[in-house]
């Protein structure tokens, strides 16, 4: 019988998830409850990564708001050489880290971040996947897109996962990000792009 889905807890403390696919298959871990925080759901993941299933061996990962960890563990799970996590919350960082510990895992990196911040003063490192799910209302987005084209955050034919409370088609990402994939769970749209190494990143 198919594992019941996971869902975080409604009464603060710990949430749990579980990684669905690759080397940890069915580990489940916690990960501390906090304002805003919405796990990408199992059946959101599995899509995605079968979207993503033909490039994500040996891909670059960057994971600038990683929340619960979810999308980020189950990247380092199914093949990602290495994948870099930011999230602001110290207590988010940590139970990564004791989740890395426990996995045995040395290529995931952590810091706790300012995802914004980072993107704008730290020397950038071409990435081939980024995954963008932000708080929702707080107007991150558009501003991640934008650092992660003009500051050379991205691979030349990088790939980029955004949940969106707006229909895709609306966010005006950079004009040469490519909607390559789209659905919606809910209310939350989510959707992947393909840059191209074109000049024009003029907001489309």
């Amino acid at each position: 019988m198919a594992n019941p889905p996971i869902r975080p807890s409604a009464h603060g403390g710990q949430g749990q998830l579980r990684i669905i696919g690759g080397e940890w298959r069915s580990r489940r871990f916690s990960f501390p409850d906090a304002e805003g925080l919405r796990p990408t759901p199992d059946r959101v993941r599995e899509t995605l990564f079968n979207w993503l299933a033909p490039y994500l061996s040996g891909a670059r990962v960057l994971d600038p708001f990683t929340g619960s960890g979810a999308i980020y563990l189950e990247a380092l799970s199914r093949g990602a050489s290495m994948a870099l996590a930011l999230d602001v919350n110290a207590n988010a960082i940590a139970s990564l880290r004791k989740h890395l510990d426990t996995l045995n895992c040395g290529h995931g990196q952590l810091l706790q971040s300012d995802a914004l911040r980072y993107l704008e003063t730290q020397t950038p490192t071409p990435f081939d996947l980024v995954f963008l799910d932000p708080p929702f209302n707080k107007n991150l987005l558009l501003p991640a897109c934008e650092l992660l084209e003009n500051k050379g955050w991205l691979a030349e034919h990088a790939w980029i996962y955004t949940e969106s409370e707006a229909l895709p088609s609306s966010l005006g990402l950079p004009g040469n990000w490519r909607l390559h994939r789209e659905k919606q769970a809910g209310k939350v749209h989510y959707a992947l792009w393909e840059r191209s190494a074109s000049a024009n990143a003029a907001p489309s």
